[in-house]
């Protein structure tokens, strides 16, 4: 457990920063450019954003972490709406990538979002890593991925539950919150606002 660093709530005066710390972490990964950082800028405006759970880690004054918490649902086929959380962005600066900052910060934001009450999560992401954190494939728990052939082991698809048994008996489908979805023409505008990077197309991009 690394202890140089805290994690606290953002505040309006972290926006910027975070959002740079944001751009330059996605840049380039799964496409060339990124929408991250106007996806964070749009999900602190929406309905579904919860501040509570909306975290910084600092370094010696200096924000190197980010994560965000948003409300969204699985469509039980029992035609109820099961409410759970989606996260993310989630991530850290790219000089500090694979040295424990990030499980630390990810273990701590689940913990915060059970505190709250919250039964489940399901999110996009590498089980390689969030396995580490109690993430399972979301075909595990009978939650298929929109849009996928039901019942699919879909590699991306995790979800975890904060409250045990929380997903007991449900079968359904769970989407992203149409808030994560930006235009890229909007995006394009807002980042002008940022120094000017080279978008390149790079192996391993998905987009």
């Amino acid at each position: 457990m690394k202890n140089d660093c805290i994690i606290r709530l953002e505040t309006s005066r972290d926006h910027a920063e975070v959002e740079h710390l944001v751009r330059e972490s996605f840049w380039n990964v799964y496409r060339p450019g990124c929408l991250e950082h106007y996806v964070l800028h749009c999900l602190r405006h929406d309905p579904a954003f919860i501040p509570e759970l909306d975290f910084v880690m600092e370094k010696d004054g200096v924000i190197i972490g980010q994560n965000i918490f948003m409300r969204a649902s699985i469509a039980a086929d029992d035609g109820h709406s099961i409410p759970i959380l989606t996260m993310g962005p989630i991530c850290i600066a790219n000089a500090l990538k694979r040295q424990g900052y990030g499980k630390i910060l990810l273990d701590y934001s689940l913990e915060q979002a059970a505190k709250l009450g919250a039964g489940a999560l399901c999110f996009e992401g590498n089980i390689d890593f969030y396995g580490k954190s109690g993430f399972t494939y979301s075909s595990d728990f009978g939650i298929s991925y929109h849009g996928m052939p039901r019942g699919e082991k879909v590699s991306f698809s995790l979800c975890k539950e904060l409250k045990n048994g929380y997903l007991d008996g449900i079968t359904g489908v769970y989407a992203p919150p149409e808030c994560y979805f930006v235009s890229e023409s909007e995006t394009e505008e807002y980042d002008k606002n940022f120094p000017p990077k080279q978008k390149l197309r790079l192996p391993g991009q998905i987009f």
